[in-house]
């Protein structure tokens, strides 16, 4: 089986290569369209990559794939399923690209947001509005508690 090619994109510079021999492919009856061969034909395809002991991820790529894409892994392998086209081959080239996007989307670092000071005009706003609700709640007293 031919290698799995992740474009590269943030936090995969320069692309990623992952081995054929470390994806499995199964085959199996699709549900979708087909006519009377659907029956007869193993057009749905199953690819499966174990993300733990993949050599293709940097230990730094394996802890963020791992903790992104926590809720689709199975004991560390992650699966993906193409039964869309009637043709094998098509399924095949659909599950290796959603494969490779699911990788890609996941090697993104996350960003991280940093505080930035309020501005003088929104500081000068907000205190111009604390004296207005202040001189209105005053205006409010009973005369002559002074």
């Amino acid at each position: 089986m031919e290698e799995l090619r992740v474009p590269p994109g943030p936090g995969v510079p320069r692309g990623l290569a992952v081995p054929g021999r470390e994806l499995q492919e199964q085959f199996s009856h699709a549900s979708g369209p087909g006519g009377q061969g659907v029956n007869t034909s193993d057009s749905r395809v199953q690819l499966s990559l174990n993300i733990a002991t993949t050599s293709a991820l940097s230990d730094e790529q394996r802890t963020r794939v791992l903790t992104q894409l926590a809720t689709r892994l199975s004991g560390g392998v992650l699966t993906v399923s193409a039964e869309e086209h009637r043709a094998q081959r098509r399924n095949r080239v659909a599950a290796r690209e959603r494969m490779a996007q699911l990788l890609r989307e996941s090697l993104v670092p996350p960003t991280v947001r940093r505080a930035s000071k309020p501005t003088r005009g929104s500081q000068r706003r907000r205190l111009e509005s604390k004296r207005q609700r202040s001189e209105t709640k005053q205006g409010r007293r009973k005369p002559g508690s002074d």
